[in-house]
């Protein structure tokens, strides 16, 4: 069974940084790969970044510069930093795992983390 558990969300001033964890079990990060989406009100889930088994990485351009992913293989966890954090980040930051199975991309998803930047 694939279990993400994201953590690290939280009130925060502008400028400010937090760091976003999603702890990965029933996975092989050497299978599929990880990513951060982010969905705030009325607007549709858009991706942040994703890391391959590999290590390359892509970062979405309203964020690049400003936050990165990383991962520890070992513990299976995924980390969003995120720098020089701006109003419009304000939202719910989602984990996932993507695999192919068959041909056809399977999706999971954590449950989710509340990010709210504001003065």
């Amino acid at each position: 069974q694939v279990l993400l558990v994201e953590s690290g969300g939280g009130l925060v001033q502008p400028g400010g940084s937090l760091r976003l964890s999603c702890v990965a079990s029933g996975i092989s990060f050497s299978v599929g790969h990880m990513g951060w989406y982010r969905q705030s009100p009325g607007k549709e889930r858009e991706l942040v970044a994703r890391i391959y088994s590999g290590g390359s990485s892509e970062i979405a351009d309203s964020v690049k510069g400003r936050f990165a992913i990383s991962s520890d293989n070992a513990v299976n966890t995924v980390f969003l930093q995120m720098n020089s954090l701006k109003p419009e980040d304000t939202a719910d930051y989602y984990c996932s795992y993507h695999i192919l199975i068959g041909g056809r991309w399977t999706v999971y998803w954590g449950q989710g983390t509340q990010v709210t930047v504001s003065s």
